[in-house]
């Protein structure tokens, strides 16, 4: 048994982890993003560009066409770009492609940037989440940082610094052969073998000439591990998973044996936490959503009349608020996720806290002390012990007077299997 469990293990860390490459120092490798920018795409060309390093590749090509995406990413990317010890090749490809708004900074921070025909780049502008404008003065901040670095870049390779300005703040869009012409790229090429036959003997500023003749070309595939991250590392994906995980394992917690809530809440919470590690997480915002669990068990446990569970609706409100603290809308939670999710969510919690503590609350219907409070027939005179018929049973059982046989009597208590009784006229009378 434990030398199957260690297969399955050492299949899962093979799966989950970067892909074999079999490689010679020297060869091309080819990274392929045909899809918005993300922490996924972030982690896929960061691996791409080690796996370059550690082989000695003599150069990679990252054929991108995107619409943009989010800019803590395209940091990240750039970063990396600049720091590579490879010379690093974008190729806005094929025919139809473009590079937008992200795509844009990525292009001009390669050593070596190149479009197909047919292609297009520009339209830097940044906006919010859902597609929307940005406004005031965060408008200002924001587009005053991204000139800046965009600046820095194109100055620093090269290229027209003054059209990414104007890319980003007047939302510029220009063709290969404008691009060409204006020196935003460096060559035009109808597809990566023709690319590979430019670059060939291409002198590349502090890193020499590229010499690819017989070079072989890698293309990088994504591992699952990627996959899975670009699909969930939206911040809102990411805050959904993780209130779905709190969700399920608070009724797990609530309801034991339940196991299916158990098991789709942990299963949803290590993917949110998996998402978690690429975004800008605020400690203050966790903890809040954690201190908001933490009531809501409280109240299945204290009589607070509710003021338990308005308070974890609060903590949860400002958790999620406080939660991301990226600079960027598109890396902060959209409010038409987070008000539903929080109302649904804070719904849940407090039914199932109201359903537990009315449960605790509420008379046993089964055992012994489902017998306190019923009516019976003494069929054995109490004198003052006797027996009483209860329930379809014949039960023991003491009363503080006398009873006759066919007196009808309740129960009061149960000490040891011995009910204590009353009659029905005594207790009427007491009530009275």
């Amino acid at each position: 048994m434990k030398t199957k469990f260690l297969w399955i293990a050492i299949f899962a860390v093979v799966w989950l982890g970067a892909e074999a490459v079999e490689a010679d120092s020297g060869d091309i490798y080819v990274i392929r993003i045909a899809d918005a920018i993300s922490p996924g795409t972030a982690e896929f060309i960061k691996s791409g560009i080690k796996k370059a390093e550690e082989n000695e590749a003599a150069c990679i090509i990252i054929e991108l066409d995107t619409p943009g995406g989010l800019a803590e990413s395209m940091r990240l990317i750039v970063q990396n770009i600049l720091a590579s010890r490879v010379p690093v090749v974008v190729f806005v490809s094929p025919g139809g492609a473009r590079a937008a708004s992200a795509g844009v900074m990525i292009t001009m921070a390669a050593d070596v940037a190149a479009m197909a025909p047919g292609t297009n780049i520009g339209a830097a502008h940044p906006v919010g989440a859902g597609g929307k404008d940005i406004d005031g003065a965060m408008s200002d901040k924001i587009i005053n940082d991204m000139v800046a670095q965009a600046r820095s870049v194109a100055e620093r390779r090269g290229r027209n610094a003054d059209w990414v300005e104007d890319a980003i703040r007047e939302s510029v869009s220009v063709t290969e052969t404008e691009a060409l012409k204006e020196n935003i790229i460096d060559l035009v090429a109808n597809d990566t073998e023709d690319l590979i036959r430019q670059l060939n003997g291409r002198e590349i500023k502090d890193r020499g000439k590229l010499a690819l003749d017989g070079a072989d070309k890698i293309v990088l595939a994504e591992t699952l591990r990627t996959k899975i991250l670009r699909t969930i590392s939206n911040p809102n994906i990411a805050y959904i998973l993780m209130m779905i995980g709190l969700a399920g394992l608070y009724f797990e917690l609530s309801h034991p044996g339940a196991i299916f809530p158990g098991v789709i809440g942990a299963l949803a919470l290590i993917l949110a936490f998996f998402a978690l590690q690429t975004l800008p997480v605020n400690t203050a915002g966790i903890l809040l959503i954690l201190l908001a669990i933490i009531f809501f068990i409280m109240e299945m446990k204290i009589t607070s009349y509710g003021l338990l569970s308005v308070a974890g609706i609060v903590a949860l409100l400002l958790g999620s608020l406080m939660l991301f603290e990226g600079d960027t809308p598109d890396m902060k939670l959209s409010l038409k996720v987070l008000l539903p999710t929080v109302l649904v969510i804070s719904g849940f919690f407090a039914a199932v806290a109201a359903l537990v503590f009315r449960a605790q609350m509420s008379k046993p219907a089964t055992g012994s002390g489902g017998l306190v409070g019923e009516i019976g027939t003494v069929k054995k005179a109490l004198a003052p012990e006797g027996k009483v018929f209860v329930h379809g049973e014949l039960w023991n059982a003491r009363a503080s007077a006398p009873l006759d046989e066919n007196t009808k009597v309740r129960v009061v208590n149960v000490i040891n299997l011995i009910l204590e009784v009353e009659s029905v006229d005594e207790s009427t009378a007491k009530g009275d």
